[in-house]
């Protein structure tokens, strides 16, 4: 019977493992470069995305919120200048209504063009140009926007008066240049839907 005490386990081989070859310069240098293409690729696309966004964000805003006029003509001198930038807020009226002496852009009754006038009455007021003077509801108009001696005659005499009855949801405007300015004088008044936004002065 063999002696089991006597025999001697031998060692278990031992599991022999492959090394990776070590990677060559030219793997190094591929990985490198795909590296620095992928941030690039990302840099790009965040690029655009922001311009993108940018420019959908201007668009809203000068379309819906701000946009710029230029006012073409000298009616509105001495507030206004003939060809001056300003800002219009298309924002101003969607909590409240046009007030008396705001400075307004709408479009012209005649042919939709874009003028910009003061609005002297608001609905349901009267106005009586009268002898160079302007009243609303029988009251005299302060118009401290006015330059000196300037009298305000019913448009299609250069001289005499006028008396209008406002209606409702409409306006009453006026150019501050009133001897060189095509307003409610000539064109009557305003619908309100007609009224784009507030002048920026």
């Amino acid at each position: 019977m063999d002696n089991w005490a006597d025999l001697k386990m031998e060692d278990a081989p031992q599991a022999e493992f492959i090394k990776a070859p070590p990677q060559t310069s030219f793997i190094k240098h591929c990985s490198r470069w795909l590296s620095w293409m992928f941030q690039l690729l990302l840099q790009f696309w965040i690029v655009v995305v922001l311009t993108v966004c940018g420019s959908v964000c201007y668009l809203l805003i000068t379309h819906f919120v701000f946009m710029s006029v230029q006012v073409d003509g000298r009616s509105m001198v001495p507030t206004l200048e003939d060809s001056g930038h300003y800002w219009l807020n298309r924002l101003a009226y969607t909590r409240s209504e046009p007030r008396q002496s705001d400075i307004i852009a709408l479009k012209d009754p005649r042919d939709d063009t874009l003028v910009v006038k003061r609005i002297i009455a608001t609905p349901g007021q009267s106005v009586y140009l009268y002898k160079g003077k302007v009243y609303v509801n029988g009251k005299l108009l302060d118009e401290p926007y006015l330059m000196n001696k300037t009298y305000t005659f019913a448009a299609e005499r250069k001289s005499g008066d006028k008396f209008v009855c406002v209606g409702k949801d409409e306006y009453f405007v006026m150019g501050d240049n009133r001897n060189n300015s095509t307003d409610s004088r000539t064109f009557g008044t305003v619908q309100r839907q007609n009224i784009l936004g507030k002048v920026i002065e």
